[in-house]
């Protein structure tokens, strides 16, 4: 081998996704629209004596603190991503901001499911008038939001494909190696998941103010409760591989075809993980029964896309 030094190529700093900077400002829209809804349904429900206004002014709330972890998971990530703090910069930030968003959509699911069952059991009488219009007030605003957000979202996914990304494990790879976004897509779920309990909610309200079916209301809970979980469970999964640098098996696949090619050399140990959104590192040792340069090795690696660090080491 031409050179038997590890050689160690690296891009600095590592770049934020290239849609960070649009994503960031249309999450703070839906925080502050979030906001405005919050106090504006608070404040009703003291003058009016609405308790379903109330409560739901204070699930927005919950949402909107929500919202702001996903707000200031993009600040931060932009303030500190050309600090020397950070190896491999800031973008990992927005994946943690999914987790724990994620764990947030979890706890509300569990929230949601327990306080129908017991409603299923002990029937609680249910203002239909206020609570169906506090029902749909949140599902235009979550609606807003969703327009707001889905440019950012990678794909312009709906609910239904949502749903689909967030069970469909197996395109994990696919997703982040185009860039895909966890924090934005963990703000989408949680307005997904308002919009759908809304849409519920008013589907339950109507059938037991004109039907009489006031178990509905804490069924559609259940039904709406287990909906919010597996999209929970799909982000966390998602956003856990990311913090635990799981390998990316796809671009590994490619980069290894890349440099074993030619015939002349041999991967002994390979590593690709992801760094964010926008970018992959890769540690590569390999063995050459000639003299084929490191240099060559890096050329045939460059060919592939996605990798902003890369480590070579000749055995």
């Amino acid at each position: 081998m031409a050179d038997a030094k590890p050689v160690t190529v690296c891009h600095a700093p590592i770049p934020l996704a290239a849609s960070h900077d649009s994503n960031a400002r249309r999450t703070m829209w839906v925080v502050l629209l979030t906001a405005v809804t919050m106090v504006g349904e608070i404040v009703a429900g003291y003058l009016t004596g609405s308790m379903a206004l109330l409560a739901d002014g204070f699930h927005m709330a919950t949402h909107a603190g929500a919202l702001g972890v996903a707000a200031a998971a993009y600040a931060y990530a932009k303030r500190h991503a050309a600090s020397g703090r950070y190896s491999f910069g800031t973008g990992k930030v927005g994946d943690l901001a999914g987790f724990t968003s994620a764990l947030l959509l979890g706890l509300v699911a569990i929230g949601i499911g327990v306080e129908s069952v017991v409603r299923l059991a002990h029937p609680t009488r249910v203002d239909f008038g206020d609570a169906t219009l506090v029902a749909v007030l949140g599902l235009l605003v979550n609606i807003v939001s969703a327009v707001l957000l889905s440019g950012g979202h990678g794909h312009s996914h709906g609910a239904a494909n949502a749903a689909h990304d967030a069970g469909e494990h197996d395109h994990h790879d696919h997703h982040h190696a185009h860039g895909h976004d966890n924090n934005m897509r963990s703000a989408y779920v949680h307005v997904l998941a308002d919009a759908l309990t809304s849409i519920f909610a008013i589907i339950a309200l109507l059938a037991g103010r004109y039907l009489g079916w006031v178990w509905l209301d804490p069924a559609m809970g259940v039904v709406g409760a287990l909906v919010i979980a597996r999209w929970s469970w799909g982000l966390l999964h998602d956003t856990a591989g990311i913090l635990l640098d799981r390998t990316d098996a796809r671009l590994a696949a490619q980069l290894r075809a890349a440099i074993e090619a030619p015939g002349d050399v041999s991967i002994l140990d390979l590593h690709v993980w992801p760094l964010g959104a926008a970018a992959h590192a890769a540690i590569v040792t390999v063995s050459s029964a000639g003299t084929v340069p490191v240099a060559t090795i890096r050329e045939r690696a460059a060919i592939v896309g996605g990798i902003r660090h890369l480590t070579i080491e000749c055995a």
